[in-house]
């Protein structure tokens, strides 16, 4: 059933423009609202996904070198220690202890200065 109306016509009409405007208004933020983030982000100086991924995959090989490195580093020191050790001495007699020599320089005695007389 239609009915003839003229205002439900026009109520339709400016409804169905409030619509349009409304749609578009939509799009310009959206398109506003892009272009400032792209802005925001260009001055931050973000990193792209890819690019924090390589380095990602990068920092685990180099802890995982780091790591077996380490253990490498760890089996040297043991075995340069276990090397250094001296071995057991077996018991030997009594060591004599090395004779001084009781012929030590002697010092040289200071020279006093010589006192000066005062002319009185």
């Amino acid at each position: 059933m239609q009915t003839d109306n003229k205002f439900l016509d026009d109520m339709a009409r400016m409804m169905s423009s409030a619509m349009g405007t409304a749609g578009s208004v939509k799009d310009e933020m959206e398109a506003r609202t892009r272009q400032h983030m792209e802005s925001f982000f260009a001055r931050m100086d973000f990193v792209r996904r890819e690019e924090f991924e390589v380095v990602r995959d990068m920092t685990a090989l180099a802890r995982q070198d780091n790591e077996r490195l380490a253990a490498k580093v760890a089996e040297l020191e043991a075995k340069l220690a276990k090397a250094d050790k001296p071995a057991p001495a077996k018991k030997k007699a009594a060591a004599k202890k090395p004779a001084v020599s009781k012929a030590a320089p002697k010092k040289a005695a200071a020279k006093k200065p010589a006192a000066k007389k005062s002319a009185g």
